[in-house]
């Protein structure tokens, strides 16, 4: 299987490319039309409007003027801290984006279970149909198999990388069968520090942006890696990956070297 194909984002049911597309790095509007014409339909940003994400903003409202809002799953990241707030918010977005629901409310960064008036508000915002489904985003792996059995969250983002492996064995082994909820991983690089040279154990290749998302892609839990781009360039080499598929046990080895250098130090 090469990871151009197409996946169910676990219990969401969507269908969803294996490379989605964050706004924080600001990257013009046409990057992210061309990386939504190339698979890449999974997009992510904030309710609270910032300079980053408005070239993301354009180029969704593009989408849209194409007919293709079908094709796009769109996931509105949320990081107030009250139910009134996470609310407002996400209806300012919304309007902004012209749109009428989005697929998911991301929740985070929580530490711990969110305040029970937190989901509360989320569930509501559900039933009014702002929102289909309901995710968390936090770096507390343990919590989410915890969550999982409440049955309330559809979809988890969490820190996944080669030198943060320790979803592999807190959090994918207890996230199986049928009505497992979506993953969703982000950090493949490390913010950066496994493709620094200079971070870069001795007698050991650097790798590249493409060798960080195909680590993360080549472990089968996980359904969607997160990107960041800031210019077509970015985009262009990143998205060679789509040809690719799961790396050999060679180079995951390679990788988690690497990963254990920089993690160590």
């Amino acid at each position: 299987m090469i990871f151009s194909e197409r996946t169910v984002l676990g219990k969401t049911g969507l269908t969803v490319g294996r490379i989605g597309v964050s706004s924080s790095y600001g990257a013009p509007a046409s990057v992210y039309e061309e990386a939504f014409e190339r698979g890449c339909n999974y997009f992510t940003l904030g309710t609270f409007i910032k300079g980053s994400s408005r070239e993301m903003v354009k180029s969704i409202q593009e989408i849209l003027k194409r007919g293709k809002r079908g094709e796009l799953v769109l996931a509105l990241n949320s990081y107030a801290h009250s139910p009134g707030l996470t609310e407002l918010f996400f209806k300012s977005r919304l309007n902004k984006l012209g749109v009428g629901y989005a697929d998911i409310l991301n929740l985070g960064y929580f530490m711990k279970r969110p305040r029970q008036n937190i989901i509360d508000g989320a569930l509501r915002m559900r039933e009014k149909g702002l929102v289909n489904h309901i995710g968390m985003m936090s770096h507390n792996r343990k919590l989410f198999p915890e969550l999982h059995k409440e049955g309330i969250f559809d979809l988890f983002h969490l820190r996944y990388n080669a030198a943060h492996r320790g979803a592999e064995t807190e959090v994918f082994p207890k996230l199986k069968g049928p009505m497992r909820p979506g993953l969703v991983s982000y950090t493949a690089t490390r913010w950066g520090q496994l493709i620094n040279p200079k971070k870069t154990p001795p007698g050991e290749k650097t790798p590249e942006a493409t060798d960080c998302y195909r680590f993360v892609l080549s472990n089968p839990s996980v359904d969607v890696c997160m990107m960041g781009v800031k210019n077509r360039s970015q985009l262009d080499e990143n998205l060679k990956i789509l040809d690719m598929g799961p790396m050999n046990e060679e180079d995951i080895a390679w990788m988690r070297r690497v990963g254990d250098h920089i993690y160590l130090k």
